[in-house]
């Protein structure tokens, strides 16, 4: 079973930082692409920034120059470094991942997974 865990959200004031991590764990063959995406009170989800197997990353507009996106491949974790937060980027920050597993009673299966969320914050 796939599982994505996410840590590091919380509370921040204006023009602070956090960052944000998520671990993939299960069958995984290969990871494609991982991002991360956020929904606000009242919004619909949006992506904030990817990364693909190759390194390639894309961002919103609203977050370039502030956020990056890293990844450890080899610990199939991604981060989100987010600086300069301001009251807009408060949201629940998903982390998802486009993936292959391989089970041996099943064989190669793709699949679009998410983590359970985690809270950030930006007020004073």
């Amino acid at each position: 079973q796939v599982q994505l865990v996410e840590s590091g959200g919380g509370l921040v004031q204006p023009g602070g930082s956090l960052r944000l991590s998520c671990a993939v764990s299960g069958s995984i063959f290969s990871i494609f692409v991982m991002g991360w995406y956020r929904r606000a009170p009242g919004k619909e989800r949006e992506m904030v920034a990817t990364i693909t197997s190759g390194g390639s990353t894309m961002y919103q507009d609203s977050v370039k120059d502030r956020f990056t996106i890293s990844r450890d491949y080899a610990k199939n974790t991604v981060f989100l470094q987010m600086n300069s937060l301001k009251p807009e980027d408060a949201a629940v920050y998903y982390c998802n991942a486009k993936l292959t597993t391989y089970y041996s009673s099943s064989g190669f299966s793709e699949g679009d997974y998410w983590g359970q969320g985690t809270q950030v914050t930006v007020s004073s």
